[in-house]
């Protein structure tokens, strides 16, 4: 069997136009790919929160995790991650300017780093904004209460 019918659009196309899918019969998924990601395309549009939320639940997963991370070293994804960074720099000045000041500030030792106000914790305190017009008034938190705060926020 070379070509199969597309239950969606009705059109025979060779078999090469269809997902592999072991579950069928065949092996092949009874609708062709352009129809699958239309599909695909008009699900992810109708419940893009619920999809949002799946895709966020995925990320973490330790695969995945390691995966970025490994990534994250070649030569593309550093590019990607720069032009990330930039981007956001670019779209966020007040936010990198007021980073900077908490930096040079804590550099120059007119600013301590403190524990975590929620948890005490003291490792990787990052220093946040309620307010960036006022670059050194910080809250410190922890990554993972920093987190949970920005999480409440939204």
């Amino acid at each position: 069997m070379d070509t199969k019918k597309c239950f969606k659009c009705g059109e025979v196309k060779p078999i090469s136009e269809f997902y592999v899918h072991k579950q069928m019969k065949d092996g092949h998924l009874g609708k062709c790919k352009e129809c699958t990601k239309k599909y695909v395309h008009d699900y992810r549009e109708q419940n893009l929160d619920k999809v949002r939320a799946y895709d966020r639940e995925r990320a973490t997963l330790p695969h995945r995790v390691e995966a970025r991370k490994k990534y994250a070293q070649t030569p593309e994804g550093k590019e990607i991650c720069n032009n990330a960074k930039r981007k956001w720099t670019k779209k966020n000045p007040l936010k990198k300017l007021a980073s900077q000041m908490v930096d040079n500030a804590i550099r120059d030792g007119r600013l301590q780093r403190q524990p975590c106000e929620r948890c005490g914790s003291t490792v990787r305190v990052h220093g946040h904004h309620d307010d960036y017009y006022k670059p050194l008034e910080v809250r410190w938190l922890c990554p993972k209460c920093h987190r949970e705060l920005h999480k409440s926020l939204d």
